[in-house]
């Protein structure tokens, strides 16, 4: 049984077919790896928790979307509903790269007017001898994003945790800022149980002036 939760975030990851989308999710929740893969069909659902600091303890429900053209009408239903996305693209297929800025704005004017964090994931680092799109490259196009970069391998099971933390932590830094917040009628952020009360750094500051005795 999941313990308890202080915030949920929804996370979709997004992408062509076929660039490793499952593989890392499931080498993030279940901690395991096949060569072998099934297409998704539609929508898949995950979840993981992390502590993101001591008392905080952030649930993910973490979101796999098909990559295919004709579930494109499924998938963007969830976009709206979703807090953070993983932008990922397969370093051994060019195309995947070049779609990664159409995948960013489809996905910024369905989620409007809520805010979505994104991470850039350059996937299958493993396959260097195959590598088709350089790290100067995405690095360069997340700067244009203004997103973080992270390469990953669900098969060596590199920087996968890495990568989630990343967003995660980003997500809540940005609630803390008072910039997120859970609201009513989104799923993207949710409070639990036992919730943390987050003031904007401002207010906090103010409150501990009004504190001192």
């Amino acid at each position: 049984m999941d313990m308890l939760w202080q915030y949920q975030f929804r996370i979709i990851l997004l992408g062509d077919s076929t660039v490793g989308k499952s593989s890392l999710l499931k080498r993030f929740t279940d901690g395991i790896y096949s060569d072998v893969a099934d297409p998704t069909v539609g929508v898949d659902f995950y979840a993981r928790s992390l502590e993101i600091e001591p008392g905080v303890k952030i649930r993910l429900q973490l979101w796999d979307t098909a990559g295919q053209e004709r579930f494109r009408s499924i998938t963007t239903s969830y976009y709206r509903n979703s807090v953070g996305g993983l932008l990922v693209f397969d370093l051994t297929n060019r195309k995947t790269f070049d779609h990664v800025r159409e995948w960013h704005r489809e996905v910024s004017e369905h989620v409007l007017p809520h805010h979505m964090v994104y991470i850039l994931i350059g996937h299958k680092s493993d396959l260097s001898k195959d590598r088709k799109v350089t790290r100067e490259e995405a690095e360069d196009l997340a700067a244009v994003l203004g997103i973080r970069y992270v390469e990953t391998s669900a098969k060596c099971n590199s920087n996968v945790d890495r990568a989630f933390e990343l967003l995660t932590r980003d997500i809540y830094e940005l609630m803390k800022m008072g910039e997120i917040d859970a609201r009513e009628g989104w799923d993207g952020v949710k409070s639990g149980l036992s919730a943390k009360v987050l003031y904007p750094a401002e207010e906090e500051a103010e409150q501990e002036k009004s504190c001192n005795c």
